[in-house]
């Protein structure tokens, strides 16, 4: 039985929007249509995913404006994560993807600049019966995983940064 899957990677591990890149990369590999939304990450951030998808011809849109903690001003911040989740509601809807990734979609959701449960109502009432949608990021909540086909925890054991390392490009960005 082909069943569209609801995926959710969350979890305080490194590597969430890693193992959804990977997915989207396989899926790719078998023809199928795949985007990427990111929800935090900025246009200008210069992530090696964007270089990646880049050379590839692959579809990852940061709809952000930066990490939360660097934020200059919250109110923008949460607009932006208000107006991707109307872009990805749009693109759910679009009939243009068999694979879509909604990466750290988890955030705006956990800090409350989403309703959680209008949210996953929508999900439950529109979510295409053709569309594999993987959602990432920390602190996923309850209902959001009570309605996912697969969760994966990615829990944190060891981290260079526990070391006072920095970010490695290639590895963290």
């Amino acid at each position: 039985m082909k069943k569209s899957l609801l995926i959710v990677y969350t979890g305080n591990g490194k590597g969430k929007t890693t193992a959804a890149l990977g997915l989207m990369l396989r899926a790719w590999g078998r023809d199928l249509r795949v985007g990427m939304l990111q929800f935090l990450k900025s246009p200008d951030a210069g992530y090696g995913e964007y270089f990646a998808a880049e050379k590839l011809g692959l579809e990852i849109i940061p709809l952000g404006d930066g990490c939360t903690w660097n934020s200059q001003d919250m109110n923008v911040t949460v607009a932006l994560a208000q107006q991707a989740w109307q872009e990805a509601q749009q693109r759910i809807l679009s009939g243009s993807y068999d694979l879509l990734v909604l990466d750290e979609f988890t955030f705006p959701l956990h800090f409350g600049w989403l309703d959680t449960g209008q949210v996953v109502a929508w999900l439950k009432a529109n979510r295409p019966e053709n569309l594999h949608l993987v959602i990432t990021g920390r602190h996923a909540p309850e209902p959001l995983l009570e309605i996912a086909d697969l969760v994966t925890e990615v829990l944190e054991i060891k981290h260079p940064h526990q070391k006072g390392m920095l970010a490695q490009p290639g590895i963290e960005f």
